[in-house]
């Protein structure tokens, strides 16, 4: 299948099953974790970019309580039409997060929980190159990926859907060519399913 093609096959699957997926998987103590260690990391105020929305809940909305000024996409318009029920305090926008235009030095921190594995593996390098341009210096990006690589496209939650994932070691270089300092790169079994992400920290370093 041709990328937009997959890409159309995400945003349909997720609009018919936005409401079947937050029940199955809105809670989370793994995404818990890692949205706890994100939210640690940023500066009062902080500008955040959250990749893969979804509903808004719960990361948006955890985030807002923090009083961050919060910019929502997914490429479903059903999940954002949720997330603006939602969060009415966040900005969300209906895109493909690889086709996105965003200032350089626009955000403190980006984070992608569950999101990137919808993103063919080979928009992969450019989406990360892309993210670093829009961090400032010193912020700080999140992410689930795959922990192996490979494409899967079949029926997921009763709708067809599409999975992409680079090796992890692949995963970790792209990460530095863009530019980042990854601080953390581990494979985590997932509490609410039978997966394995792999999750990563990278920060974009300060100017001197």
């Amino acid at each position: 299948m041709e990328n937009d093609d997959v890409k159309r096959t995400v945003s349909i699957g997720y609009d018919r099953v936005a409401d079947d997926y937050l029940e199955l998987f809105g809670v989370s103590s793994v995404r818990q974790r890692k949205l706890d260690e994100f939210i640690e990391r940023l500066p009062p105020g902080a500008a955040v970019l959250d990749l893969g929305c979804g509903a808004g809940v719960p990361v948006a909305k955890a985030l807002t309580e923090q009083n961050f000024e919060v910019t929502g996409v997914d490429i479903s318009i059903g999940q954002i039409e949720r997330a603006r029920r939602n969060v009415p305090a966040a900005t969300f926008v209906q895109g493909d997060m690889g086709s996105l235009n965003f200032a350089p030095d626009t955000f403190d921190g980006v984070c992608a929980f569950y999101s990137v594995t919808h993103v063919p593996r080979d928009e992969h390098r450019t989406l990360v190159r892309r993210i670093s341009e829009w961090l400032r210096p010193g912020g700080i990006f999140i992410a689930s990926l795959g922990a192996s690589s490979g494409d899967w496209t079949g029926s997921w939650l009763g709708v067809p859907m599409f999975f992409s994932h680079s090796d992890p070691s692949e995963a970790e270089q792209i990460i530095r060519d863009a530019g980042l300092v990854l601080e953390l790169s581990e494979l985590v079994e997932q509490d609410n399913e039978a997966a394995t992400f792999l999750w990563m920290i990278a920060q974009k370093p300060s100017r001197p």
